[in-house]
């Protein structure tokens, strides 16, 4: 597909877009005025008191996707919605009809990353036309999940190709099927990625939440720019199996909603012990179904919160103003701030280049491994025939930036290999024991608090992302440690978010004060889909 989605033909003008004030047809007395910024748990109740059905409901995303996402600020954030939905919708409201809701989550529609295997009419690409019909045997664990909690599929979300492990100069949200997504805020920046498609369609709207995967800031980078809430989950506390690969040791599917609230629900729907991820064996005993159970508006009295300075403050005077901000609210709000409380090895992360070492590694047994189970209609089955895919269509895969990590990986050896079981003991050794461990250790505290990242920036498919810069995601990536990205003001219209970050499995702890946070500021503004920013 081209940059520019192609429209149906025969089409000569653009729908009106569906605001608020769109009133359901199930009947004049509705109390339910539409699905713009509506939570989940106002959804489910409309379902419960007869006026709104989960097919109503899916058609209303249906058309604030056509209105949004194909024209009007043509967001390109969904890449395909499920031909499926109305049906599945259909049996989920006969099914409440008869016997009630499976859970909290019936009848909800949710989009996933389009690299979360689904076994439906839906591809799984990763944004890239190398796997387009290369259908996977099964849904991935988190996508199973959702089916029984009763959640409706509704599409998938457009990203960056691969996850954004193609090239050093690529453009976040930009992917050879979907084109570049765009900011639902200021349509003329980033959305960040990868998951961008994934944290801008909740933004706007066109779900009631999503999932997205985060290897290193793919989903608190989005949840941030685009003014939602991203939880990045503990390694091991949602299966990846299904999901297309980046890196075993860091690779985690997460959630975004637009409050705490709808993102704790939908974390608990996906969690569990898979056989196909060994790595899920460690959240046994340590995980919920119910993440609601946690949220607690006065989490932050007497919690003992530590700002790490260095590195993760400094970069982007903005994103700090909001930060400080942020911080005289905790400390309002009966929280213990130690200030500062750097993450000794901090630089060292910053400046090592263990991590992408390890992903150069893991990215090609793991990618490998996911494309030698696909079948055989599938084009391209181990990452060298990816690189000559791409070679081969390069006029549509390679119109702006190339593949050199990919071509880097390629040229690693097996897992076995000294300098990969070096750069990863190192990996783990600077962000866990000697890194976010000891901080929380020497200051017994709940959390680490930082922005989450500077203000979104320009979209740019020449030179693509600018470099340098900064952010939170690098230590809880490298241990594999959960963290929750929080809308906490902005600045020129544009969303900043604040992490609270902890050690493994904290997530209880992390969504507690998060929800804290939320309620006592209620930071988070709806887009204005701006052409470009004032």
């Amino acid at each position: 597909m081209s940059e520019e989605h192609e429209r149906p033909q025969g089409e000569q003008s653009e729908p009106e877009t569906p605001t608020s004030d769109d009133q359901e047809s199930s009947g004049a007395s509705s109390a339910f005025s539409g699905v713009e910024e509506a939570s989940i748990s106002a959804l489910q109740a409309a379902m419960s008191d007869g006026e709104l059905t989960a097919r109503r409901l899916v058609e209303r995303y249906l058309e604030r996707i056509i209105a949004l996402d194909q024209y009007g600020p043509t967001l390109r954030s969904v890449i395909e919605t499920n031909p499926d939905a109305l049906t599945i919708a259909d049996e989920l409201d006969r099914e409440r009809a008869e016997r009630g809701p499976r859970s909290p989550l019936h009848g909800i529609p949710i989009l996933l990353k389009d690299n979360i295997a689904t076994a439906d009419a839906m591809e799984t690409t990763a944004g890239s036309l190398a796997l387009v019909g290369a259908r996977p045997s099964c849904d991935a664990f988190v996508a199973k999940r959702l089916r029984e909690a009763g959640a409706i599929l509704l599409g998938k979300a457009n990203m960056s190709e691969w996850a954004n492990f193609r090239s050093s100069h690529s453009s976040s949200g930009w992917s050879a099927r979907g084109g570049q997504a765009r900011n639902p805020y200021s349509l003329d920046r980033t959305p960040c990625g990868s998951s961008s498609g994934s944290a801008s369609a909740v933004a706007a709207s066109l779900c009631a939440a999503s999932l997205g995967t985060e290897t290193d800031g793919s989903i608190l980078c989005p949840a941030a720019m685009n003014g939602v809430v991203g939880i990045k989950p503990t390694v091991g506390l949602t299966s990846r199996a299904g999901v297309v690969p980046i890196a075993h040791s860091q690779d985690t599917v997460g959630v975004f909603g637009r409050t705490v609230t709808d993102a704790a629900a939908l974390l608990g729907a996906i969690t569990g012990v898979d056989p196909d991820d060994p790595m899920t064996q460690e959240s046994a005993g340590k995980s919920h179904t119910d993440y609601t159970q946690f949220l607690d508006a006065d989490a932050l009295k007497g919690a003992r919160i530590g700002i790490p300075r260095k590195v993760y403050f400094g970069y982007s005077e903005k994103a700090d103003a909001v930060a400080e901000a942020a911080i005289a609210t905790l400390k309002a709000l009966g929280a213990e701030v130690i200030d500062p409380a750097d993450i000794p090895t901090a630089e060292q992360m910053s400046s090592s280049e263990f991590e992408l070492e390890v992903l150069y590694y893991e990215f090609k047994a793991d990618l490998d491994a996911y494309l030698a189970a696909l079948g055989p209609e599938a084009q391209v089955h181990s990452l060298a025939e990816v690189i000559a895919f791409n070679e081969a269509h390069a006029g549509e895969e390679m119109p702006y930036f190339k593949q050199e990590l990919m071509e880097r990986s390629q040229a690693k050896g097996p897992l076995t290999e000294e300098a990969y079981l070096k750069a990863r003991a190192e990996c783990v050794r600077l962000s866990r024991a000697e890194g976010i461990d000891a901080v929380m250790d020497q200051y017994q505290l709940d959390a680490l608090f930082m922005p989450t990242t500077g203000p979104a920036w320009k979209i740019d498919l020449i030179a693509g992302d600018p470099g340098g810069g900064g952010g939170a995601s690098q230590p809880a990536a490298q241990a594999g440690y959960p963290a929750i990205s929080v809308p906490a003001g902005q600045t020129f219209g544009l969303p900043i978010g604040v992490t609270f970050m902890g050690r493994a499995f904290s997530e209880p702890r992390l969504i507690a004060l998060a929800y804290a946070f939320e309620q006592a500021t209620h930071a988070r503004r709806a887009p204005h889909y701006l052409n470009e920013t004032p």
